[in-house]
Formats: C-alpha cells, sequence, structure tokens
C-alpha cells in the first residue's frame, strides 16, 4: 500500500522524457555575430603558401610565356653588350674597363653556339695591333683576359682556336717574360720551346712572301698617314635587289660543264682562302715567339735568369730553319749577344765591366785562401780560438 502510494502519481519512463521535451523551449539560433558562439577557440588560418591554389592551371601558362620573353630579352642584351664592348676594347684608355666586362660575361655563362662570335669580335678587336698586349698600362689586364679565355677555349670553332693561340703567345706567355718569378720565368721559357719545336720547317717561299709582307705593310702606313684611309668594305648586295624585275629566271641556263667548271673553281677558292690562312697564322705565331726571344734575351742582366735565357735562345738557334731569313739573322745576333755574356760571365764581369760572381764563387775564392788547421787547434787562423766554444 505503501508503494503504491509513493509511485502512483509518476508517468511512465517514456512518457516522461516526451513530456520534458515538449515542454522545453526551444533553443535559439546562434547567430555568426553573437558573442556567445565564439567560446570555442577560433583555428587560425592556414598562410597563402600552404593553402591550396585552385588557379595553377590557368596560371602555368602566362608563367611559361613571361619567362620565355625574359630569356629572349636578356638574349638581345648580352649581344648588345658585347657590340659596345667590341667598340671600345681596341682603346688602350678603356681597355681596363672593357676587359673586366668582357670576362664578367665570359664567367657568367653568357657564352653559347649564338654568342661566340660576337666574343671573339670583341677579342679581335682588341689584338689588332698584338704588340699593345705588352704595354707597361694594361699587360696584367690582357694576362688576365685570355688566361680566362684559354681555359674555355674549346667553346670556340677550331678556326678560332687556331688564331687564340696565337694571341695567347702574345698576351700570356710574352708578358710572362717581364716577372720576377724564376717559377713563372722558366715556365714561360719551357713554353716558348714547344712552340719552337713543334713549328715547321721554313721554306724559301715564305721567306719571298714576308719580304713582300713587309714591304706592302710600309707602303700602307704610309699611305694611311698622309692620305687616311681609302678602301671601305664593299656593301653587300642582296640577291633581290640584284633582280628586282626577276630577269635571272628568263636567261638560259648554264650546262652541266660550265656548272662543274664553276663548282670546281669554287673549291680550290675555298681551299686557296684555307692556305693563306694557315700561312698567316704561322708567319704570326713565328712573329710573337720571336718577341719572345727578344723580350727574354732582354733581361739577360736579371742574374737568377741568365741560365735560363741560355737554354732558350741556344734552343732557338739549334732549330734556327724553323724561322724566316729575317728573323734567322736576329736569332744569330742574339746568340752572339748571349755568347758574349757567358765569355764575360767565365772572367767574371758583366756587360757593364763591372765584377759579376755568384754566391757559391765569391765563398769558394773566399775559403780557398783561408788557413783551416788539420791538428787539434780549431779556428780559421790556427789561434784555438773555438774551443772554449766546443768545450
Amino acid at each position: 500500500m505503501v508503494r503504491e502510494g509513493l509511485f502512483s502519481d509518476l508517468p511512465p519512463p517514456r512518457a516522461a522524457r516526451s513530456n520534458a521535451l515538449e515542454a522545453a523551449p526551444p533553443s535559439p539560433q546562434k547567430h555568426p555575430g553573437d558573442p556567445s558562439s565564439q567560446e570555442l577557440p577560433l583555428v587560425a588560418p592556414k598562410p597563402a603558401i600552404k593553402r591550396p591554389s585552385e588557379t595553377v592551371d590557368h596560371e602555368e601558362g602566362p608563367k611559361k610565356v613571361r619567362f620565355k620573353t625574359t630569356l629572349d630579352a636578356s638574349a638581345i642584351q648580352v649581344a648588345d653588350a658585347m657590340r659596345k664592348i667590341a667598340s671600345h676594347i681596341g682603346k688602350a684608355s678603356k681597355f681596363s674597363k672593357a676587359s673586366k666586362l668582357a670576362m664578367q660575361l665570359l664567367h657568367s655563362g653568357g657564352l653559347n653556339k649564338d654568342t661566340v662570335d660576337l666574343f671573339f669580335d670583341i677579342l679581335k678587336a682588341s689584338m689588332v695591333s698584338p704588340s699593345v698586349a705588352n704595354l707597361p698600362t694594361v699587360r696584367q689586364d690582357y694576362h688576365e683576359l685570355f688566361s680566362a679565355v684559354a681555359e674555355k677555349i674549346e667553346i670556340f670553332s677550331s678556326g678560332q682556336q687556331a688564331q687564340l693561340e696565337v694571341w695567347i703567345i702574345w698576351a700570356q706567355v710574352v708578358n710572362d717574360f717581364f716577372t720576377d718569378d724564376t717559377f713563372v720565368f722558366s715556365k714561360a721559357a719551357s713554353r716558348v720551346r714547344q712552340y719552337v719545336s713543334s713549328l715547321p720547317e721554313a721554306m724559301a717561299t715564305e721567306d719571298a712572301a714576308e719580304t713582300t709582307k713587309n714591304k706592302e705593310t710600309d707602303v700602307e702606313t704610309h699611305e694611311g698617314l698622309a692620305g687616311g684611309e681609302r678602301f671601305q668594305s664593299t656593301p653587300e648586295i642582296d640577291e633581290a635587289d640584284s633582280d628586282p624585275f626577276g630577269l635571272n629566271a628568263l636567261l638560259e641556263k648554264p650546262s652541266k660543264r660550265e656548272e662543274r667548271i664553276s663548282k670546281r673553281r669554287e673549291e680550290e677558292a675555298a681551299t686557296r682562302k684555307v692556305q693563306e690562312e694557315e700561312a698567316k697564322l704561322l708567319r704570326e705565331r713565328r712573329e710573337a715567339l720571336m718577341s719572345c726571344l727578344e723580350i727574354a734575351a732582354g733581361r739577360y742582366r736579371v742574374k737568377w735568369a741568365q741560365t735560363i735565357i741560355d737554354i732558350l735562345v741556344k734552343h732557338a738557334i739549334d732549330n734556327i730553319s724553323k724561322f724566316t731569313s729575317p728573323q734567322r739573322t736576329a736569332i744569330e745576333n742574339l746568340w752572339s749577344s748571349v755568347k758574349e755574356q757567358q765569355i764575360r760571365r767565365k772572367q767574371g764581369k758583366s756587360a757593364t765591366g763591372k765584377l759579376d760572381v755568384t754566391g757559391f764563387e765569391r765563398l769558394q775564392s773566399q775559403y780557398s785562401q783561408a788557413k783551416i788547421s788539420i791538428r787539434h787547434s780549431v779556428g780559421a787562423d790556427g789561434d784555438r780560438g773555438a774551443e772554449q766554444w766546443l768545450g
């Protein structure tokens, strides 16, 4: 009776839950601006770098186009820069700055098959007169430029490499003979001996050609100084401009025999041009080596260089048949001068007439007159002056 009275007024469990839901007031909707909606901590949005881009496909196309345009512009700028350098590098007053700009282009990787000819034009403009490379004011700059070129000589064509080897002798090897470093001087002399050994035998035709060349050079120099430049390069005529009305097509075509003769003449002209270029390079190589010999012999007063010069000039006189007639006369004069210096050295006098003995010879003369005891007394004069020091 008691239990029934206690729970008789309670509703069943399901009914109680449904009644509670019906009796509960509806929960208000949370709006974005409601402060109660900011109870949970906010998550920081990802930065734009990590955020996935939805327009990647749309941006890749324009990027490639802009990148290609940049490459084209830089190539044009490099070509223009090379032309400007070539127009200024031939002047001794501007060579230092122009050579540094050329080296920057060389080290920056700006050389390729499209720009290598322009860079060769820069070097050609700097070597219009090769002896300028040995002037004291630009000697170091020439040496640095062509040393850098020698490290990347494989970029150039075979014909350009042959010309560069001659220019490297002028700019690098000849200037090494002005050094005060024994090792550099000896290495330069060794390179000259190798170049001399690789020369072919001089022919009689080369002697006549060199004599004629010297006369023509003197005449051209005199005429250039008197009346200025007479000759100008002939402008190239375009094929379309030479036949604006197309009349060449109406002319009778040459026969096969005439075509063969014309082709043979073109081949002979090309062969003759190659031979002339090889003869020109050989002549320039001999001139560069003669400059090496003359500058080296001019430093014979330096004691540590005398033996190196003796060996160098002796090697040249042994290979004198590889030089032309005027050069053979110059080498014989150098050899006579060196022999005279050697005789003076053996007599104890230099070219100035003063005593010129080495340190070994001076000490040898000093100790040959000193008194050295062979008995118990110690000292140079036999006065036992060193016994106390010896203990």
